[in-house]
């Protein structure tokens, strides 16, 4: 769909066909929440082994690094909580289901990112500049790192391979598709785990430098550093929540698909309206103007209006459609790389 939907067809009868038009190539739900469970599990273990070594070095790296893995695995339980609440049907109070759930539970994800593993990495870092302290057991501290190293990796394969997968059926960037998706879920597990990552080599290179030279600067500027890496990733992933939740449309390039099939409806003369818009992850909504062959009586077009709805909403990725007639002076949508003909 849009820059973020597996391209999907707008009518059951193979109008779309399930790879045209841009989508987000997006895996099967069971996939991203498989991704989330494994971030999870990764996370937690890290939280434990790096707040234990935070207290034996005292090492203000590691304290930091600890605030970020308690971070994420607090976030992981809100991506699940969200995959949960976004999966419950349409009802008469929500008759375009909850899909747009997800985007409340990952907005509070990346707000807890930002204030609980930026917030505490930062201050904690200056603290350390202000009044340092001496770090100690230092093989403690490269021990649980490399541990964390490697689960983090675990997690950061299995959501990289989701999305690289995804991105390769489109052609695309796998940063690109990333940042476009609709699924705030591999998102979120990508972003923290890449930036958990790069925190675990700041750590490594700032307990490393105290190490050497004996200062807790290096110690505090590396916590600091730690803390504005999660500060932009959180930001990032406010920033992609927000713009879902207030009404994304979809990308043109699935407008131009399924502006297509529209025109190759029998019923459909031309199209001067169509929009479609996120109201979930992998889930749209279609309303649109159209202007109906021949001179259909108002029952005749009522009805094949209505036809045409349920058939475009019987995709399992559009929650709705509503069509209305077009006015006669109405402007008519054209398809990419396509010009009025004389008539």
């Amino acid at each position: 769909m849009s820059a973020s939907e597996p391209k999907i067809p707008v009518v059951p009868e193979g109008a779309v066909p399930e790879d045209a038009g841009r989508g987000d190539g997006e895996a099967p739900k069971d996939e991203s929440v498989l991704t989330v469970v494994v971030a999870f599990g990764a996370n937690l273990l890290i939280a434990v082994a790096k707040s234990i070594a935070a207290a034996v070095t005292g090492s203000a790296s590691m304290l930091a690094e600890a605030a970020h893995s308690w971070a994420d695995t607090g976030n992981e339980v809100f991506l699940v909580i969200a995959q949960r609440r976004a999966a419950k049907p349409a009802d008469p109070t929500h008759p375009l289901g909850y899909g747009r759930e997800v985007y409340v539970w990952s907005l509070f994800a990346a707000i807890g990112l930002f204030a609980v593993g930026a917030g505490v990495s930062v201050t904690h870092g200056i603290q350390e500049l202000v009044h340092p302290e001496p770090a100690a057991d230092f093989g403690i501290a490269y021990i649980v790192l490399a541990v964390s190293a490697l689960l983090e990796g675990a997690s950061f394969f299995q959501a990289s391979r989701q999305a690289k997968r995804a991105a390769a059926r489109l052609d695309r960037d796998v940063i690109d598709h990333l940042l476009s998706t609709s699924d705030p879920t591999v998102r979120a597990v990508f972003f923290e785990d890449a930036a958990a990552l790069v925190g675990i080599a700041i750590a490594f290179a700032g307990i490393g430098l105290h190490q050497l030279t004996g200062s807790a600067t290096p110690d505090a500027i590396g916590s600091i550093l730690v803390g504005v890496l999660l500060g932009v990733v959180a930001i990032v992933l406010i920033d992609r929540n927000r713009r879902f939740l207030v009404g994304e449309s979809a990308d043109p390039d699935l407008l131009d698909a399924v502006l297509r099939e529209l025109l190759k409806q029998e019923q459909i003369a031309r199209v001067t309206e169509l929009r479609l818009e996120y109201v979930g992850a992998r889930m749209l909504y279609l309303t649109g103007a159209v202007d109906l062959v021949g001179n259909p009586t108002e029952d005749d077009a009522s009805h094949v209006l209505a036809s045409l709805e349920r058939r475009i909403a019987a995709n399992s990725h559009i929650v709705g459609a509503l069509l209305s007639l077009a006015e006669p002076e109405d402007v008519s949508i054209l398809p990419v790389n396509e010009t009025p003909t004389d008539s």
